[in-house]
């Protein structure tokens, strides 16, 4: 084997050939620029699908329920499947409170970058 073959393994090749460490304190350590505005509408996004998943296990437990009424030969079974509907209901509704929340402190922290005043009570 007169010429030697360079194989690339996984921790065993030189990687300060190819990319040299940068230099000074904090070099390399930037932060990509955040747009707060995109995030703020991200989360708007995933409030109303929330809301629109709440609305929907919602008026399927009630169909559920009635099914129930009006089948009470099965209405074991409709009544386990109404249960399951106000479950996701209710999992919909926290996941559209928790976007909310987010979208609430995207918003702030678009604010603070901005460098919008904020009132504070003291």
């Amino acid at each position: 084997m007169a010429e030697e073959k360079h194989r690339h393994h996984l921790f065993h090749h030189n990687k300060d050939e190819q990319n040299p460490p940068p230099e000074g304190y904090g070099a390399g350590l930037d932060q990509p620029e955040v747009d707060y505005k995109k995030e703020e509408k991200h989360h708007k996004h995933l409030e109303h699908l929330g809301e629109l998943g709440t609305v929907a296990a919602g008026a399927y437990a009630v169909h559920e329920k009635h099914k129930a009424k009006k089948d009470p030969e099965h209405a074991h079974r409709h009544k386990i499947q109404e249960e399951i509907g106000a479950a996701a209901a209710v999992g919909a509704g926290g996941f559209a409170f928790h976007e909310h929340h987010e979208k609430k402190e995207a918003k702030k922290e678009d604010e603070e970058a901005h460098g919008k005043k904020h009132h504070h009570p003291f």
